[in-house]
C-alpha cells in the first residue's frame, strides 16, 4: 500500500514500521514504569524476587504479542480486539470489549495519567490549575490527531523517542552514576507458602498492568503499511523493547537505592536523580514523568477512538462515531468523544476508582481474544505471513496466564473486580437497544 491509499472504511493508510514499533511501546510505557518498581518491592522484599516479577511479566506481554502478531497479520482491520472478538464469537462480545474500552480501560487510564501530567508541571513550576491542565493537554492532543493519522503519529512518534531517551538516562544514573546503595542485612523470614503465592501474585498486578498497552496498537491496523507484516513484526520488537527497558530501570533501582529503601519511597525514579544531582533530581524526576504521561497520551488519543469508530460503523455505537473528516481521513467525533469523556472523569475524580476495575476485565478480554486464534485456525483464515511461534503451546500458556491474572485480581481486590465485571455487563441493554435499530453488523471479513 501507498500512502495515498485509504482502507474500504475511508481511513488514510500512512503508518510505516518504525512508527507502528514506537506505537507499540508508546501504548505500554506510562508512567507506571517510574512508580511501580517502589509498588512490586513492598510485596516482595527481595532484589531477586522483584527481578523475578518483572520477567514473568515481560514473558507474558511476550506471549500476547506473538497472539496478536499473528491476530494482526490474519485479520488487518481497523478496531483490533472489537473486530477479533466480533468475527468469532459474535457482535455482543465484541460491543462488551469496546463499551469497556471506552467507558474504564481507555479514558480511566488516560484520566490518571492526565492528571499526573498536570501534577509534575506543577512541581516544575506551571501555575495553572490542574483542572485546566488537564483539558487543555487533552483537548490540544485531539485537535492534533483530528488533522490527521500522519501528524498525530509524528508527534506521537517523537514524543515516544524522547520518552525513551528520558528512561534511558534514569537508567544510566541508577547504573553507573549513582553510588551503589548499603542494604542493610536482614534474617530472612521463613513465608508460609500460601502466603508467598498471595504476595507475589499481589505484586504482579503492577507488574502487568505496567506492561499492558501492547494490544492498542493493533486498532489502527488499518491504517499501517502492509498491516500483515509490519504490525506482527512490530509487535514482538516493541514488546522485546520495553522488557529490557522495564529489567533495566528495575535494575537501576535496585543498585542505587536497594531493595529496603526502594520498599519505603513513594518516589524512586526522584530518589534515584536525587542521588546524581542533589536537590536538581526532583525537578528532573518529574520533567521526565510529565514527558512520559504526554507521550502516553498521544499514544492512547490516536489508538483508542479506532475502537469506537468501528463500534459505531457496525451500527453498535451513535452513528456520528463512525463519520470521517473530509480530507484528513480521520474519525473526528470519535477522538473528540474520547477526549472529552477522559476529560470528564479527570475532572470527578471517579477514574481512580475506575482504574482498580481494569485488570480484572483487561486480562478477560486477552484471554479472549487470544482463544480467538484457536478458531480462525480451525477456520484456515490466511494468516498473512506471520504465526505465533511454537503455537499452541504458546498461545495456551498465554490464555492460563490470563485466567491466573483474573483470578489474582479477584483474590486481592474482589470487591474492585466485581464492580468491574457489573460495569462491563451493564453495556448489554444499550447493545440490544442499538440492535434494535436496525443495527446491521459487517459481515465476516474472515
Amino acid at each position: 500500500m501507498t500512502d495515498s491509499q485509504v482502507t474500504r472504511e475511508g481511513l488514510r493508510v500512512a503508518i510505516g514500521f518504525p512508527s507502528a514499533v514506537m506505537l507499540v511501546m508508546g501504548g505500554m510505557v506510562g508512567v507506571g514504569v517510574f512508580v511501580n518498581p517502589a509498588v512490586v518491592a513492598r510485596s516482595l522484599h527481595s532484589p531477586e524476587l522483584v527481578l523475578a516479577a518483572w520477567i514473568a511479566g515481560g514473558v507474558i506481554a511476550l506471549l500476547g504479542a506473538f497472539v496478536y502478531a499473528e491476530l494482526a497479520a490474519r485479520m488487518p482491520q481497523t478496531g483490533g480486539e472489537y473486530v477479533y472478538l466480533r468475527q468469532t464469537y459474535g457482535p455482543l462480545v465484541g460491543f462488551l470489549f469496546g463499551w469497556t474500552t471506552l467507558l474504564v480501560v481507555q479514558a480511566g487510564g488516560m484520566a490518571a495519567v492526565a492528571i499526573v501530567f498536570a501534577k509534575n508541571l506543577a512541581v516544575l513550576g506551571v501555575g495553572a490549575p490542574q483542572g485546566v491542565v488537564v483539558v487543555a493537554v487533552l483537548a490540544a492532543l485531539a485537535a492534533i490527531n483530528c488533522l490527521g493519522v500522519r501528524t498525530g503519529n509524528g508527534v506521537q512518534g517523537w514524543l515516544g523517542l524522547l520518552k525513551v531517551a528520558a528512561i534511558v538516562a534514569l537508567v544510566v544514573c541508577g547504573l553507573i552514576i549513582a553510588p551503589r546503595a548499603a542494604e542493610p542485612t536482614h534474617a530472612r523470614v521463613a513465608v508460609p507458602p500460601l502466603g508467598f503465592l498471595k504476595s507475589f501474585g499481589a505484586a504482579m498486578i503492577p507488574v502487568v498492568f505496567s506492561y499492558g498497552g501492547w494490544q492498542t496498537s493493533n486498532y489502527v491496523a488499518g491504517e499501517v503499511k502492509d498491516a500483515h507484516r509490519n504490525l506482527a513484526r512490530a509487535l514482538v520488537v516493541g514488546v522485546i523493547g520495553v522488557i529490557a527497558l522495564y529489567l533495566l530501570v528495575n535494575l537501576a533501582c535496585l543498585r542505587a537505592l536497594g531493595v529496603t529503601a526502594l520498599a519505603a519511597t513513594l518516589t524512586p525514579a526522584s530518589d534515584v536523580l536525587q542521588k546524581v544531582a542533589g536537590s536538581l533530581g526532583a525537578r528532573l524526576a518529574a520533567g521526565a514523568i510529565a514527558l512520559s504521561a504526554i507521550a502516553f497520551l498521544s499514544q492512547s488519543t490516536l489508538t483508542g477512538p479506532r475502537v469506537t469508530f468501528a463500534m459505531a460503523r457496525d451500527g453498535l455505537f451513535f452513528r456520528k462515531a463512525a463519520d470521517i473528516a473530509e480530507g484528513t481521513r480521520v474519525p473526528a467525533i470519535a477522538i473528540m468523544l474520547q477526549a472529552a469523556w477522559t476529560s470528564l472523569l479527570a475532572l470527578s475524580g471517579s477514574y481512580e476508582q475506575i482504574l482498580s476495575y481494569v485488570i480484572a476485565m483487561n486480562f478477560l478480554f486477552f484471554g479472549l481474544s487470544a482463544s480467538c486464534l484457536f478458531v480462525l485456525r480451525v477456520r484456515g483464515v490466511e494468516h498473512g505471513g506471520f504465526s505465533a511461534p511454537w503455537h499452541p503451546v504458546t498461545t495456551g500458556l498465554f490464555i492460563a496466564a490470563s485466567i491466573v491474572v483474573v483470578a489474582a485480581s479477584f483474590w486481592a481486590y474482589p470487591v474492585n473486580s466485581l464492580i468491574g465485571y457489573a460495569i462491563m455487563l451493564a453495556g448489554v441493554p444499550f447493545y440490544l437497544m442499538w440492535r434494535r435499530r436496525g443495527a446491521a453488523v459487517i459481515p465476516s471479513q474472515a
